[in-house]
């Protein structure tokens, strides 16, 4: 089985369809997003489209959720962005007039879509959240961690099981999570790919589609391979470039949201 791991597309379509056009030629068998499909980015309507039409299922994103209901701790950039997110998605009072060309039933399906994500899903030996076992939506599992926060992941790994694999988003920076512990960016494998071990417990983030944090500009997602009974072979990692500049360019064309989330995409930060 191949699995298609995406994660935090934050509403850019140019890096979505990049990514979804690079996957379609690796033969996958599914696709399954790890949460925050929006927030930050100027297409979150066409995101959306696309994660509900070709993703098995999606997580729910602290980006998501924020938009859905309320965004908490989020920096003056990204809280601006939240509401001007849900105005393109929230669907007005029934019998009210929307926008030209507005379709009121695409926007509860929208609506809907987002609502109905999961928090966590779980198969074979995989658990799969947004943030961390312990804070789903919202705990960062960061790359420095190992040497900062041993306590931190100990317990978090403890909360892993039975599952053996974990498989999260959230920070943006694709990598393996050990439980000696270590963390082994993406970028030092070998052919970008890691090779799971017998009864090990590890941590797998395949990185964003849409803002990666490790300045890398690229859009990153990753491809999972498992046997029987989802048992975990591999995951490689992918790299790809994409038009940041279009993207760059439509945050500018809202004049709502901030200059500096497009700056930030081509910093790869």
């Amino acid at each position: 089985m191949r699995t298609a791991l995406i994660s935090d597309i934050h509403s850019n379509l140019s890096a979505l369809e990049t990514v979804l056009a690079d996957i379609d030629t690796k033969k996958v068998d599914r696709i399954i997003s790890l949460g925050d499909i929006i927030g930050y980015g100027p297409d979150p309507k066409e995101c959306v489209d696309l994660v509900a039409k070709r993703c098995e299922w999606s997580l729910m994103g602290n980006h998501d959720f924020g938009v859905l209901y309320e965004p908490t701790n989020f920096n003056a950039s990204a809280e601006a962005a939240a509401y001007w997110t849900r105005r393109q998605l929230e669907p007005p009072p029934e019998g009210s007039a929307g926008q030209a060309g507005y379709d009121r039933d695409e926007a509860v399906r929208r609506w809907s879509f987002l609502g109905g994500l999961r928090v966590r899903v779980a198969f074979g030996p995989f658990l799969c959240v947004h943030g961390s076992p312990r804070r789903p939506i919202n705990e960062y599992i960061f790359p420095e961690d190992p040497l900062n926060s041993a306590k931190k992941l100990k317990d978090i790994f403890a909360r892993i099981a039975p599952a053996r694999v974990c498989l999260v988003g959230h920070t943006h920076v694709p990598g393996v999570f050990t439980d000696d512990p270590d963390f082994l960016p993406a970028a030092e494998m070998a052919e970008g790919t890691y090779t799971f071990s017998e009864r090990e417990t590890v941590i797998v983030n395949p990185g964003s589609v849409g803002q990666p944090r490790d300045l890398d500009p690229r859009a990153s997602y990753a491809i999972l391979e498992t046997g029987d009974d989802e048992k975990p072979i591999s995951v490689t990692f992918s790299r790809l470039d994409y038009d940041i500049e279009r993207t760059v360019q439509k945050i500018k064309e809202t004049n709502e949201l901030s200059d500096w989330l497009g700056d930030r995409l081509l910093q790869g930060r």
